[in-house]
């Protein structure tokens, strides 16, 4: 009899039908032994002995792998194909040794990169032992995690009272995040202009880009202000122009690599919206294997890679499937092979890739997010051998007889689409391809600009990390393992040092002090370039390089001496240090020029950071004869334009009308004579608050605007932007509107009709529910989005779940939609649960033959 383990439940299943009856295979649910959460599981007096520990689930396991191997003469170790599943059988070796179960038992490994019959046979026919280096690697990163996590922490709690914990790859990734928001609140937009023309020389006109004036080659931020546009427009218009040089070039576009655990996790998010745990859970299961043909198989090799490689066998399988599928000219000449570019990347397993290619998406039978997810990783995998897209990339430039004006016309014209026909690669921050195709136009002839376009810009912030983003910022760093990154980012979340807003990551107050108290006074071991060494020396732990106690050896002399000194500040000395650190957040320069740190209330003492038991918020030295307190993040609005924000002159009062960013986001406000308070208008959702025009800056204020008066009545007709968008607006009646440029369009008939309409459908929250998006159908029940008074909403039979805030409509998926449906019919039903709580007043007999004939009673009425 042989004995087989493996980690989960539904890869025994599957793999004990594969090998027969000759083999028990029993899963071990993963790690069945684990450091103790306590001080102490690690010794580094001790040369770095660990505790370990079972927990009560595990022993039980433990035991039946145990009682199994007592009854055989082999023991075959089947765990996952990582560092992790070397470490799992590991541990397993070293409970069943206590066990004293493995005398005259051969125990050996095996590793398979995919859940299939072939692949584990294979896999059988080539065991080996565990890999002790592998193991020496867990072991020291384990080790390292513990440390920091269990040596630094504690010295947070006592100085930083409220704040959680503090991790040795988590900590790095929360100052990523907190660095990007110090770059984004030091930023401070430029304004400039761009110059364009449309040109006709000889054929059809097509738009050219001004990039020389005055004989100077543009930047971007060349032409600062609108007399600058003025005059560029205007050497345009007076220039003597001819085409001098048309440039016409093949070019092309290889198609990117097969998936590796961190692309797969920013390509599902960019294109599918999935979290990183989300894409590695569903990946899992695909992995795992789904029923075909009553037979359970491993859609997708494993999925925690970074190996951007496929085996030979499948490079010529998928050759086939391309043949087949889309023609020989699709086929390059020669199979495509690529390396990683990533730091600390591990080549020895493949990239993650389908089982068999001849499986297509469309003739599985799957379901939601695994359907979604195995159609990316089949149509990456499938891409990634194929021929190269081909352009012909065209540039024309325009020039002025005096060679002091030059404008520039570019444009891409596919002319062979190769891997495209199937797979675009994502991006952060989608960018105009600019794929247009320009006339035919010869050297030396006569042009002349027959419309010209000045544009107003202003520079953008960096933009906040996504998951994809920061996963991917990660990884060029080098800092932690792309299979880790899923619970790193979790766990910034559930200690709520970030928040998501917009899918983006917003560090919260107690994240940010956290970072600049470790960046302060442990800052070696936050840089980005000492964590990425710590990965480089691991992964020479496990190529057998270097010693893994000696790495840990090193490591703890310098932490725990940093340590030590940290224990003999005051907390005075902590608070100046982040006073300082956080300044540009906490006591952002004021209008005035006034001291930002000035007490607001008894004007004579200074504000500081202070520590209490929820976490850190600013008081006034003066204390306790000032209580002045508030939190570290600033309430009043800052302006969002460079200089006193001033974007528009109100035509009427000639007062200026102000751009700030507030609580809420940005609106535009105005003093307004003999009142109190400011009259203000907020930025409508879709408009760039950068690229706001003195016109529409204008026609925002003077909301409501005034229609027209109704024809039966004489009473106006006013047009407006509320809480729950535009409408319109007579006597008692609130007519809603399609957009906000309805508000300034809108005419009277118009008005009249979306009166009319609400006054004939009273029981309607204005105009008619229009359907945004058809989404298809669940159990032969359509499923739409609709756009309804308070926003956007999923309409499934009877249920209305809203959707998220800052969710596009055109983004939401079947499987999205009919997961907001589920958990509105979940939240109606707990909404029943508090009438069936009365347990109390049943254990009373009396009470309840009373109440029993009471409702006997009032029913027979």
């Amino acid at each position: 009899m042989n004995v087989v383990v493996v980690e989960s439940p539904a890869k025994a299943k599957t793999i004990n039908k594969y090998l027969g009856s000759d083999y028990t295979v029993l899963a071990s649910f993963g790690h069945v032994r684990d450091l103790p959460p306590k001080d102490g599981s690690v010794k580094p007096d001790e040369d770095f002995a660990m505790d370990w520990e079972v927990d009560s689930q595990s022993a039980k396991r433990v035991k039946a792998i145990a009682d199994a191997v007592k009854e055989s003469d082999r023991l075959i170790l089947a765990t996952d194909p990582d560092r992790e599943g070397e470490a799992i059988s590991w541990h397993l070796l070293e409970a069943l040794t206590k066990r004293r179960v493995l005398k005259n038992v051969d125990v050996q490994r095996v590793a398979f990169n995919a859940i299939t019959k072939p692949a584990i046979q294979e896999a059988m026919r080539h065991p080996r032992a565990v890999d002790m280096e592998l193991v020496n690697a867990y072991l020291a990163r384990r080790a390292l995690d513990y440390l920091v996590g269990f040596t630094l922490s504690p010295v947070l709690w006592r100085k930083l009272p409220g704040s959680r914990s503090a991790g040795r790859v988590q900590s790095v990734a929360l100052r990523l995040i907190c660095d990007r928001e110090l770059e984004i609140e030091k930023f401070t937009a430029e304004e400039y202009w761009t110059v364009d023309a449309d040109i006709r020389a000889g054929g059809d006109p097509f738009r050219a880009k001004l990039v020389s004036l005055n004989g100077k080659k543009l930047q971007k931020l060349s032409i600062k202000d609108r007399a600058s546009a003025n005059a560029a427009v205007d050497a345009i218009n007076a220039a003597d122009l001819s085409v001098t040089s048309v440039e016409a070039k093949p070019t092309k576009r290889n198609p990117p690599p097969p998936f590796t655990t961190s692309t797969l996790q920013q390509e599902a998010a960019r294109k599918l919206g999935f979290s990183a745990t989300r894409t590695m859970q569903t990946a899992q299961k695909l992995y795992e294997g789904v029923n075909i043909g009553g037979e359970t198989v491993g859609l997708i090799t494993y999925m925690r890679t970074d190996g951007v490689s496929m085996v030979s066998e499948a490079i010529n399988q998928v050759r086939d499937v391309i043949a087949d599928e889309h023609g020989a000219l699709y086929v390059p000449p020669k199979p495509r092979f690529y390396s990683s570019k990533a730091k600390n990347a591990q080549e020895a397993h493949e990239a993650i890739r389908p089982t068999s290619f001849s499986r297509l998406p469309k003739s599985l039978n799957l379901d939601g997010d695994m359907a979604r997810l195995y159609q990316l990783i089949w149509r990456r995998a499938v891409a990634s051998q194929m021929e190269s897209a081909r352009f012909e990339r065209t540039t024309i430039d325009i020039t002025s007889s005096d060679q002091q004006t030059a404008l520039r016309a570019t444009g891409s014209v596919l002319q062979f689409d190769g891997f495209l026909t199937l797979y675009q690669e994502g991006r952060d921050d989608e960018e105009d391809e600019g794929e247009a195709r320009l006339p035919k136009v010869e050297q030396g002839a006569t042009a002349s600009a027959e419309k010209t376009y000045a544009d107003q810009h202003f520079t953008q912030p960096p933009p906040r990390f996504t998951e994809a983003s920061l996963v991917k910022r990660m990884e060029e760093l080098g800092i932690g393992r792309p299979s880790t990154y899923a619970s790193t980012l979790q766990v910034l979340r559930d200690r709520e040092y970030v928040r998501m807003d917009k899918n983006r990551f917003h560090p919260e107050d107690k994240g940010r002090v956290v970072t600049a108290f470790l960046e302060n006074f442990f800052a070696r071991y936050v840089e980005y370039d000492f964590t990425a060494g710590l990965e480089t020396q691991l992964d020479k732990v496990s190529a057998g390089d270097l010693d893994w106690k000696q790495l840990l050896r090193d490591f703890w002399t310098e932490f725990r001496s940093a340590v030590d000194e940290i224990g003999e500040l005051r907390i005075t000395n902590v608070l100046d240090a982040l006073n300082e650190a956080l300044a540009p957040h906490i006591f952002p320069a004021t209008e005035d020029g006034s001291d930002p740190r000035l007490c607001p209330s008894c004007k004579e003492g200074t504000l500081s950071l202070r520590l209490g038991k929820f976490g850190a918020f600013l008081g006034c030295s003066n204390h306790p004869d000032c209580k002045f307190t508030r939190q570290m993040s600033p309430t009043e609005a800052q302006s969002v334009i460079e200089g006193d924000g001033q974007v528009a002159v109100d035509p009427d009062s000639g007062k200026p009308i102000i751009m700030k960013d507030g609580r809420f986001g940005i609106y535009l406000e105005m003093e307004v004579e003999g009142e109190d308070k400011p009259k203000r208008a907020s930025i409508p959702k879709g408009w760039d608050p950068h690229a706001l025009t003195e016109d529409k800056a204008i026609a925002l204020m003077s909301l409501p605007r005034l229609v027209g008066n109704h024809p039966d009545d004489g009473e106006p007709i006013t047009a407006a932007i509320g809480r729950y968008g535009p409408y319109v607006h007579h006597g008692k009646t609130y007519a809603n509107l399609q957009s906000v440029e309805d508000v300034f369009e809108i005419g009277l008939n118009r008005a009249v009709s979306a009166i009319a309409d609400k006054i004939a459908n009273p029981g309607r929250r204005g105009q008619a529910a229009i359907a945004l998006k058809e989404l298809g159908e669940h159990e032969g029940k359509p499923v739409r989005i609709m756009s309804g008074r308070y926003g956007p909403y999923v309409k499934y039979e009877k249920i209305n779940a809203t959707l998220p805030k800052g969710t596009e409509p055109e983004t939401v998926t079947l499987e999205q939609a009919m997961e907001l449906v589920n958990a509105k019919a979940a939240k109606g039903g707990k909404k029943k649960a508090p009438a069936k709580k009365k347990a109390p007043a049943k254990k009373k007999t009396t009470a309840k033959k009373t109440a029993t004939k009471k409702t006997t009673k009032k029913a027979a009425d």
